[in-house]
């Protein structure tokens, strides 16, 4: 059976609950230029990372639900590993588009580290997930994963993209615990396991100190959505924009940063 391919000007989806896919999209754009974006920010829900696992659940898969019939996108990214590792397959099973999902990059961490210890930084609901026990299992036996939920880095990221000083105590909680855990003074290699956490780079790689590698998902991820896509035609009739499901306040002028300068209420 042959399947219609999609519009040029069908968007890809990119998901988060906040600012944080901002850093997936960078990527994406960097890949794939012309690939037309529709950014969704679930600013009403967040944080997904003190949420349950059935309120993120539910949450994800009825608003991907609605923006899927609404806006017919070529792909959906849920740029956001807490929701990624819980609601993925749920919403794989629901909905014909391709789904790409975020998962902690374990696998490339393990393949870096040289002192075979590995850090860990994510949400409380990702760090918990048996998904990232499962990575652990699979690309990380023989090695040292230390894991450490730093929700405070969330909302540093948020106050940076608005322009304000980043909190420097919650940079400094984050590093020291990792440090201060068992083996955590050989940790060479840290995943930063939520799409929030890249906009701190910078604040974070100066708190560790020199020869610190921090890893995450977002090129791996760009890849994988062009391949996805190869061989689709792509042209933007409108601008890139973003769907949020409340006021983004002074994140409008974060998104507008990022060529989402139209907003829209979903």
């Amino acid at each position: 059976m042959s399947v219609t391919p999609p519009a040029p000007d069908a968007p890809v989806l990119l998901f988060d609950s906040g600012v944080g896919g901002l850093s997936v999209l960078a990527e994406l754009r960097r890949e794939l230029p012309a690939a037309p974006v529709l950014y969704a920010a679930d600013l009403a829900g967040l944080p997904y990372g003190s949420k349950t696992e059935a309120q993120v659940a539910a949450r994800v898969c009825g608003l991907l639900g609605r923006m899927a019939e609404r806006f017919h996108p070529r792909l959906i990214c849920i740029a956001c590993n807490t929701a990624s590792t819980i609601a993925l397959g749920m919403v794989r099973e629901v909905l014909e588009v391709p789904i790409v999902g975020t998962v902690p990059a374990i696998k490339p961490a393990a393949l870096a580290t040289r002192s075979g210890a590995i850090g860990l930084l994510g949400t409380e609901a990702t760090i918990r997930q048996a998904y990232v026990d499962r990575l652990e299992a699979e690309f990380a036996q023989g090695k040292h994963l230390l894991r450490h939920a730093a929700p405070e880095l969330v909302a540093a990221a948020e106050a940076k993209l608005r322009g304000l000083p980043v909190d420097q105590g919650a940079i400094a909680r984050a590093v020291a615990g990792l440090r201060d855990q068992p083996h955590g003074a050989e940790v060479d290699t840290v995943v930063l396991a939520c799409t929030h956490f890249p906009l701190l780079r910078d604040e974070l790689a100066a708190a560790f100190g020199p020869g610190m590698a921090l890893v995450d998902g977002a090129v791996g991820i760009a890849r994988r959505i062009a391949y996805l896509t190869e061989g689709q035609a792509m042209a933007r009739s409108i601008p890139d924009r973003a769907v949020v499901t409340a006021d983004p306040g002074p994140l409008a002028a974060a998104l507008a940063s990022y060529g989402l300068a139209t907003i829209e209420r979903f």
